[in-house]
Order: C-alpha cells, then sequence, then structure tokens
C-alpha cells in the first residue's frame, strides 16, 4: 500500500517561506498581516454560548441599552449639569486686540542700522504666535540705532527709541 503524500504545512500545500539564517524569506506568495493586527468582528446577540448574547453586554433594560443611543456632551441625566450650575463671569470683548509684547532691551541684539520689522522678529523666535500683533515696551535701555516696525509702542518705548537716535513706525 502506497503512502499518502504528506501535506507541505499545517495550511495545505502553500509554499512555505525558507528559514536560512534565523530570518524567514519573504515573497508575494508569503506575505502575511502581522499576528495580532486582524481580528474577528464580535457578532453580539448570537446565543448564550457567544458570552455577548441576550442583551449583548449592554445591561438590562433603560434609555442606554437602546438603540441608536447617544448622550450629549455634559448630559447628567437630568440633574443640571455642571456648565450650566456655575456662574456666568466676566466679558468676551469681541473687538478685542491681542499682542505679543517684546521689550526693549531684547532689541539689543540686532547690529546698529537694522530695520526690525515683525518678520524678522518672529524669525529670531521672539514673537511665537503668527496672528498676534506686536507692541513694544519700554523695559531696559535700547543701546543701538534701529528702525523699529511694530503695531505699537509705549510711550516710555518711543521715548527711548529716539533718544537712542533710531526710529518708530506703527504698522495698521
Amino acid at each position: 500500500m502506497a503512502k499518502k503524500a504528506a501535506k507541505s504545512g499545517p495550511r495545505g500545500s502553500r509554499p512555505q517561506a525558507k528559514k536560512s539564517e534565523g530570518r524567514p524569506a519573504y515573497g508575494l506568495s508569503t506575505l502575511r498581516p502581522p499576528r495580532g493586527s486582524r481580528f474577528k468582528k464580535v457578532r453580539v446577540g448570537r446565543g448564550i454560548g457567544s458570552k455577548l448574547g441576550r442583551t449583548s453586554g449592554k445591561g438590562n433594560k433603560g434609555q442606554k441599552s437602546r438603540r441608536g443611543y447617544s448622550r450629549r456632551r455634559g448630559f447628567e441625566g437630568g440633574q443640571m449639569p455642571l456648565h450650566r450650575r456655575m456662574p456666568k463671569r466676566g466679558f468676551h470683548n469681541p473687538f478685542g486686540e491681542t499682542y505679543s509684547v517684546l521689550n526693549l532691551a531684547d532689541l539689543n541684539v540686532f547690529p546698529a542700522g537694522e530695520t526690525v520689522t515683525p518678520d524678522l522678529l518672529r524669525a529670531h523666535g521672539f514673537i511665537r504666535r503668527k496672528a498676534d500683533r506686536i507692541k513694544v515696551l519700554g523695559d531696559g535701555d535700547l543701546t543701538v540705532k534701529l528702525a523699529i516696525h511694530a503695531h505699537a509702542f509705549s510711550g516710555s518705548a518711543k521715548e527711548k527709541i529716539g533718544k537712542a537716535g533710531g526710529t518708530f513706525e506703527v504698522i495698521a
């Protein structure tokens, strides 16, 4: 009696990767997803033997067990939600402008005669937010003559820029 030919692996006649030097050989016919990266979809409500039968893991009765239920943000079951229990406070000015402030002492790193613009300040890392307007304050002393372009200047900053022989220009 002739022996049956043994199958080449646990998956039938599928070609097996050759093992050489501890690394598997890869080819188009041997590609497989990594182990654990693919999961079978859990089918709920398919009998008591499936571990998720009858109530499908949703508990018993109530609004949360029904189809299509989604609680809105901040909902506390009919209790007055926290964001409505807190008192209103303050005022938000819809026309308010935010400024990134810069002191005169910081501008001494630029060489004399330089024109300091908002783009130059952002490139040197003095201003982080691109949307903010720039206000120059008069803290510290300016030791170099500069032409400074900014959206606003304090009174003391204008004075000290003039004393150092520089100029300032307000950008619209």
